[in-house]
């Protein structure tokens, strides 16, 4: 089956079929958090590498870096956060933006193999990204809308996520480089949503064979006790063939519920990280493994997380 291998310049991680659900931590992202955007905008990475450090102390095996910031120099605030983040942990990162040119800025200084988030199905959008994604050697996050936008349609879904496949192929990019997003709505605006998802993820599996993963907060937008349906979801689309999202490991009940759908699905051998994370009560926050370097803690930010 599939294997997407992404990178740092020391570790490695596989998103896959069979394999342990790859959680992509979503915190460093300023849409939404003003405190941060601010910071950032002005040259204060603190809370970014707070960010990154909690993340992966909470056991996120990637992290998505977002600078999105108006009226910033995206490029150059991408490019620091990068270099600041990689100097803190080896997890390999995802690099999140709309903006080529920012895209670019990241990859260049990135070590590694990243994650490029994002590449949509818009013709223009397509031979701006894709080109970047093979001259870097990364992977990329292919989101399944294009210029008609996104459709209620699984199957208009599906076939643009087809497109972006065999258009990748062009430029000499494998399907194994590809790591489908087939757009998760919230669920309390529409009703179908989760189904719609589920059936995608099997033809994505079964008939694409590409990994997939999502911004798994879109589900629960809008409700009451969103964590609790946020694992759920992500538990059941896992059953379907989901095999990363980008997320707030910092919720127990979403990550539980995620390394409880590893051992269901037999992606945990012998139940052994379960085992690990669950026998002592007391190491049920602590037990991860940091994946950091040096000696700085961890501070965790007081801000919701990004929808």
């Amino acid at each position: 089956m599939t294997d997407t291998v992404l990178s740092s310049a020391t570790r490695e991680v596989i998103i896959g079929f069979g394999r342990p659900f790859v959680m992509i931590g979503e915190r460093i992202n300023p849409t939404g958090r003003k405190l941060l955007a601010a910071e950032m905008k002005e040259g204060n990475f603190d809370r970014v590498i707070a960010d990154a450090l909690a993340q992966v102390e909470a056991g996120a095996q990637m992290l998505d870096v977002n600078a999105g910031i108006p009226l910033a120099d995206e490029p150059a605030i991408l490019a620091k956060a990068i270099q600041l983040v990689q100097s803190v942990t080896d997890v390999p990162l995802s690099i999140d933006s709309s903006i080529v040119e920012a895209l670019e800025a990241g990859l260049s200084v990135y070590q590694g193999k990243a994650l490029v988030n994002s590449v949509t199905g818009e013709e223009a959008n397509l031979e701006r990204v894709l080109p970047l994604v093979k001259k870097y050697g990364a992977a990329v996050v292919a989101i399944s809308n294009d210029e008609t936008g996104i459709s209620e349609d699984p199957n208009v879904r599906f076939e643009v996520a087809r497109k972006i496949v065999r258009h990748a192929a062009d430029y000499g990019i494998p399907a194994s480089d590809i790591v489908v997003d087939p757009l998760v709505m919230p669920i309390g605006a529409m009703g179908t949503a989760g189904q719609q998802v589920f059936a995608l993820l099997r033809r994505l599996r079964d008939e694409l064979k590409v990994n997939t993963t999502c911004g798994a907060s879109n589900i629960s937008f809008g409700l009451p006790n969103r964590n609790t349906i946020g694992g759920t979801f992500l538990a059941m689309a896992m059953s379907h063939g989901m095999t990363s999202a980008i997320m707030n490991p910092l919720h127990p009940e979403v990550k539980h519920a995620i390394q409880a759908a590893d051992v269901l699905c037999g992606h945990d051998l012998n139940c052994a990280e379960w085992i690990r994370h669950h026998r002592d009560p007391g190491n049920v926050q602590a037990g991860e493994s940091t994946g950091r370097r040096g000696g700085r803690r961890a501070r965790v930010g007081d801000e919701t997380a990004p929808a």
